[in-house]
Formats: C-alpha cells, structure tokens, sequence
C-alpha cells in the first residue's frame, strides 16, 4: 500500500513493551463487510481500534488535541484504503503502520525535524551505545509500572520518544525507523539509547517530577 508516494511495508512482529495483537472476536467478518462498504461494519473496526489508535497518536505527538485529530484522520484514511488490506499481516499490524505514517506526515507539515542529525555514535562519551543498544532493554520491559512508563514516554523529548516508541512499543527495525525518519541507522539506534537512559533516569523521580502527563488508556 502506499501513502502519498511512501511505500506501506509491514514491520516484523517485535517484543514491545506494550504491544497486545489478540485475535478479535468478529474483526474478520467486519473487515470483509467493511470493504463493501458496509457502514455498520466500519463502525464496529472503529469500535474495536480507536484505543489503541489513539494511544499510539498520543505516545508519538505527545499532545491531546493533536492525538484526538490524527485518530480521526486516521479512520477517514482507512475508510478510504480498507479494501487495499490483504491480510498478510493481523489488521491492527496494518492499521498502526498506516497511523504511523499519517504521524510522520503531518510532523513533517509542521516542519517538525523527527530526529537529531547530530545524534551519532561516539563510543567517547561516558553514555555512548554499547555492542547492544539495539536489543531489548530488559530494565525498562520488567516490572515497571505502566502508568509511570506511560508518563515518562510522553515526557520524553520528541526525537527520543518517536524511536523509542517506534523501536520498543511498535517493533519497528532500525533501518525501517531510519527510512521513515529519513535518518541513518546509527541515528536511530542512538536515539534509542538515549531514549532508554532518559527513561531510567524520569522513572527514578518522584511521580510529580514527570511531566506531560498521559490520559491513561487501557490496551
């Protein structure tokens, strides 16, 4: 599938710290009757999705406002593109990659720069990646309370938290997060990395410490 001149691959299935792809009771037959054009059908992938849509929006816009308009430019876009999924891959799969994509698309409209292009490895410095900064962080995907994660990631600064969010809680490879953030490999890996010792570190606050706090949805 593509969106506005970008090709729509899908991520490989990833470990992230959130992520939950249930089987859906009645999603395949909605999908099917969707792309009928069944209204009723619509409404009911809306019902079943626009959670989960919206908080993948506010996790990477890190504002209300913004995360409630993308959720519905995403719906319209899908009410557009349903009858282009194929099923290779699960529905909500497909459905967070062309959300993500919108993302991007309209950060970059606000002339928005995703990531730091000054952000490259230097082995140097006392913080620089080590061999496996791209691997999963076992720390921040233990015992953390979620709500807390939760606030600490809209916390962080945006270049850090959209490959973060992109990497640890959507699955994405780096060279899929460099492509969308039209960055190097290295730079999304550092990214990462920074990411994680900035969470560590809001996680070791005090809760009022955290700032940008999240409305708190469920999975």
């Amino acid at each position: 599938m593509e969106i506005q001149g970008q090709q729509m691959t899908e991520p490989k299935a990833g470990p992230g710290l959130f992520k939950r792809n249930p089987p859906i009771a009645g999603e395949a037959e909605a999908i099917e009757r969707a792309k009928a054009g069944d209204g009723e059908a619509f409404s009911k992938l809306y019902a079943l999705h626009k959670r989960r849509v919206y908080t993948l929006c506010l996790r990477m816009l890190g504002n209300v406002s913004e995360a409630e308009d993308m959720t519905q430019e995403a719906f319209l876009h899908l009410f557009r593109k349903i009858g282009s999924f194929r099923g290779e891959s699960a529905f909500s799969t497909w459905l967070h990659r062309l959300t993500v994509n919108l993302v991007l698309m309209h950060l970059r409209k606000k002339g928005l720069q995703l990531v730091s292009l000054e952000e490259t490895i230097n082995p140097s410095e006392e913080d620089a990646p080590k061999r496996d900064f791209g691997s999963r962080d076992v720390q921040l995907s233990g015992s953390v309370d979620r709500v807390a994660l939760e606030r600490a990631v809209a916390s962080l600064p945006p270049g850090y938290r959209m490959v973060f969010v992109l990497h640890d809680v959507e699955g994405f490879e780096h060279n899929e997060i460099a492509t969308m953030l039209e960055c190097s490999t290295g730079n999304s890996k550092s990214q990462l990395h920074k990411a994680r010792l900035k969470l560590r570190e809001l996680l070791r606050q005090p809760e009022p410490m955290i700032s940008g706090e999240m409305k708190e949805t469920a999975l």
